[in-house]
């Protein structure tokens, strides 16, 4: 099997691509003939599911992975802890389970930048969904000590009250460049001159 394109994305940094990858991959494989399960990255295709925020196909990957592999490669079970609490909407142990266990080299990047981009999603979840929350809670969705939490709320541009410990939302302003583009203005000048003549 030629793992050439999995091997790049993952030297690469393009997480993204990981799930389409393997998905392809398996299915070449698959329609050869060949067999492929006990060589299959199968941690790194939970992942690439996990990390295309794709958990029905992660779970259905999980329901066809041979016991043997599930009991025998530890990480392909860790992988799919993550993907069991987001699938239970469980946030807090999303990251238990990330921090939980020993990555091997190959998935360790893959999951940091998983970790990141999901303190990133919850950080929009609680920025859209509460005016006021306390710091545990923040802590707790975050996956961060409540000092942390704090400091990054604090970099958003929250508010941090010290005596109740609760933080007030602060929502972000949405930067949007508008870009004058010279052509649609001389068209929108055109038409509006042809309507007034």
């Amino acid at each position: 099997m030629d793992f050439g394109d999995l091997k790049e994305a993952l030297a690469s940094q393009s997480y993204a691509q990981i799930a389409d990858i393997c998905d392809h991959l398996m299915l070449q494989v698959a329609a050869d003939g060949a067999a492929f399960q006990e060589e299959w990255p199968y941690a790194i295709h939970l992942l690439g599911h996990i990390y295309a925020d794709d958990i029905s196909s992660a779970r259905f990957l999980w329901k066809s992975i041979p016991s043997s592999i599930k009991e025998n490669q530890p990480e392909v079970g860790a992988a799919w802890k993550i993907g069991q609490h987001l699938w239970t909407r469980d946030y807090a142990a999303v990251h238990e389970a990330i921090r939980g266990f020993d990555w091997s080299q190959e998935v360790r990047g893959l999951v940091a930048s998983f970790a990141e981009q999901y303190t990133k999603r919850m950080f929009r979840l609680l920025s859209s969904a509460y005016s006021t929350i306390s710091l545990q809670d923040a802590a707790l969705f975050l996956g961060m000590s409540e000092d942390d939490a704090a400091n990054y709320v604090l970099q958003q541009g929250w508010d941090v009250d010290p005596a109740s410990r609760m933080l007030t939302v602060r929502q972000q302003q949405a930067v949007t460049d508008q870009k004058l583009d010279p052509s649609k203005l001389q068209r929108l000048t055109e038409y509006v001159f042809q309507l007034e003549h």
